[in-house]
């Protein structure tokens, strides 16, 4: 997709856990500027590929720092018992044995701790530990090119207060220098995560003995994150009503699953049947995590900049979902 963009490949490293050979011969083909490797294997594989095509490629070492990044658990990525990265032993012995790998430059090393991190402690932290591992590389005349600080710089959701990337960059920038390295910075969540919002229309509101139940049109399949995570995000009424009270109620899908929500007891102007929310905060991990489930057709996407809108992903429709789809003669 960065390629379609017009994307130079020479801004593109590449980052998995469980990357296909097909997948690494297209990067290498595509000319990237390097793999971040999470293992001996996938090196080994890398390599072996690289050298069939008669291509050198560069390689950033991804080190687990072990390190308690103090957000969700599915989305920490920096503990040894998470499946990412090598530990700090044995990335080095990788670099002690880097000849083994002749169509690998093994120039630079990865981190990455997990997301949605809003205190500026686990990334001081992991990054101490891994520029000292590079001054130890350095000690024993292994120099490296690249220090790769990964992302997972938090947002607001709710009533969170992340650090400012001006506060991030004065907390770490001293460390980073003394790395001597070209720094790169993966700030995903931070750049688009309240670029977006999901719109959606009040179905039915449903009164019971308990609970006042609000069913919009989206669903899980649109925004997995309140289902998969029990986040929180914001949800206003695209057109405010002054004279509406305020109610607790909770704010549903229309899947036959009781994790299909988007929030639990939350008090917020009386929606009415017809009415349009938005849920805010879904520019990331929105739609890129969006399916099919139930069934369901996905949304369009629109642009909106200044008073001008564009339609830049169309709704989808039912010759789309099943498209591919084939009923054997049997």
């Amino acid at each position: 997709v960065a390629l379609k963009t017009g994307i130079s490949p020479k801004k593109i490293v590449y980052a998995s856990v469980g990357k296909t050979e097909d997948e690494i011969a297209k990067a290498l083909e595509a000319g990237i500027l390097f793999f971040n490797v999470e293992s001996e294997s996938e090196l080994r594989t890398i390599s072996r590929i690289a050298s069939r095509l008669n291509i050198t490629t560069q390689v950033a070492i991804r080190i687990n720092p072990d390190i308690e990044p103090r957000t969700h658990d599915y989305i920490t990525t920096g503990k040894l018992t998470n499946k990412f990265g090598l530990s700090l032993e044995a990335a080095f012995n990788i670099f002690q044995e880097r000849n083994s790998f002749p169509n690998c430059l093994i120039n630079g090393v990865h981190m990455h701790i997990g997301s949605q991190i809003i205190e500026s402690g686990p990334f001081i932290g992991a990054i101490k530990r891994v520029v000292g591992f590079v001054q130890k590389l350095r000690e024993r005349g292994l120099d490296l090119e690249y220090l790769n600080i990964g992302g997972g710089l938090g947002i607001i959701y709710s009533n969170e207060q992340p650090q400012t990337a001006l506060l991030f960059a004065r907390n770490i920038a001293h460390l980073l220098r003394k790395s001597s390295l070209k720094i790169i910075l993966e700030p995903g969540r931070f750049i688009v995560g309240n670029a977006g919002i999901l719109v959606t229309k009040v179905i039915y509101v449903k009164q019971t003995k308990p609970k006042t139940f609000v069913v919009v049109d989206a669903g899980m399949n649109d925004l997995i994150r309140p289902a998969l995570y029990d986040a929180y995000h914001e949800i206003v009424a695209v057109k405010k009503h002054e004279s509406r009270t305020n109610l607790k109620v909770d704010v549903v899908g229309p899947i036959c699953e009781s994790a299909d929500f988007f929030a639990k007891g939350r008090k917020m102007q009386k929606a009415q049947e017809g009415d349009l929310l938005a849920i805010m905060g879904a520019g990331a991990y929105g739609f890129s995590m969006s399916s099919n489930y139930n069934c369901r057709l996905r949304p369009a996407e629109v642009l909106v900049k200044g008073n001008k809108f564009y339609l830049i992903r169309e709704r989808e429709n039912f010759t789309d979902l099943i498209k591919g789809e084939h009923i054997p003669k049997l």
